[in-house]
């Protein structure tokens, strides 16, 4: 790896606690400071004040809340993530198996979404001239078009209840080599549906985009009037110059996904993170949404890395440590 490379990677790792310090905190405070007492709510109506009181004072959540802060994230870092509320179980019990659902689907609708959007938007930039362009475009601009909230329950009557195509909800896991996998059961197939095709329309547009201008660059047409093949030319020169303002959106794109998550396995009963971070708020499990709040950003901002680092592989002529000085 070159050295200026290292050192921004280094720099960028630097800013990362700064970055959680500040989300978790704002996170913790908007807890603690909202009008609702959590302790009454998860205690019952029936509960004495005296009850209440007692277990407030046993949480510390009398405690000043910067006092509260920083004895939540000296649990935290050492691994306790608190107890969940809701299902009487230590946090991390419950979300780290969630969290394994929802990474299986994710990632498979990130590869699907690019392997799909890319080759989508290079072709509709390539045949502008003709009826494809709008007809492909369009395709999945109606399925972005329509919210997951009413795509939903439209595929499920569709292709669960009509045709007996696939499983109207849930997840199923079998056991791969040691590691539990539910990818492989047909269950898998609707959600990973239901967040990809939406997803294709905005990154093929702006692929789209991006390669008419890059087509229309000195060094493409240099390139064509060398003689190289047509192939040659998109693939060498006109994908790799135009994927790389694209890549930016590698981030922005995940953090989206866990927002729609929450809706997709809500509505589908998949035992993922964002199920239970409906549930969470829905309860008032603060250590649960915590957990959540600062895993997430923590995953937001890894991904916000990756997509600086891939700026490199992408384009060997960018050096991003000589751009800061490194």
């Amino acid at each position: 790896m070159p050295t200026g490379l290292a050192t921004y990677i280094a720099r960028r790792l630097l800013i990362v606690p700064v970055v959680l310090l500040i989300v978790s905190f704002v996170a913790f405070a908007l807890g603690r400071l909202t009008p609702s007492d959590y302790v009454e709510i998860q205690a019952g109506p029936r509960a004495q004040p005296e009850t209440i009181e007692r277990i407030r004072e046993q949480r510390g959540l009398n405690d000043p809340i910067p006092v509260q802060y920083v004895r939540y994230m000296g649990n935290f870092v050492t691994g306790d993530f608190g107890t969940s509320a809701q299902y009487r179980l230590p946090v991390d019990d419950v979300i780290l198996p969630r969290l394994w659902v929802t990474l299986q689907i994710n990632v498979t609708v990130i590869v699907l979404t690019w392997l799909i959007a890319i080759p989508i938007g290079t072709l509709a930039a390539l045949k502008r001239s003709s009826f494809l362009d709008p007809l492909m475009i369009g395709i999945f601009v109606f399925f972005a078009s329509v919210p997951v909230l009413v795509s939903t329950p439209i595929l499920q009557w569709l292709l669960a209840s009509e045709v007996s195509l696939l499983p109207s909800g849930g997840w199923a896991e079998t056991e791969y080599f040691g590691v539990e996998m539910g990818l492989l059961s047909k269950k898998a197939i609707l959600p990973i549906m239901l967040m990809t095709l939406p997803g294709v329309a905005g990154l093929a547009r702006y692929m789209r985009t991006q390669v008419i201008e890059v087509m229309d660059m000195e060094f493409v047409r240099t390139a064509q009037a060398k003689g190289l093949r047509a192939d040659v030319v998109v693939t060498r020169h006109v994908m790799r110059n135009a994927l790389l303002p694209i890549v930016t959106l590698l981030g922005f794109e995940m953090s989206a996904l866990f927002a729609g998550s929450i809706f997709v396995e809500t509505l589908l009963g998949i035992p993922g993170i964002g199920q239970y971070t409906y549930e969470a708020v829905g309860t008032r499990d603060y250590d649960g949404i915590m957990a959540v709040v600062i895993l997430g950003s923590s995953m937001f901002v890894m991904a916000m890395l990756v997509v600086d680092v891939a700026y490199g592989f992408i384009d060997p002529r960018i050096r991003l440590g000589e751009g800061l000085g490194g």
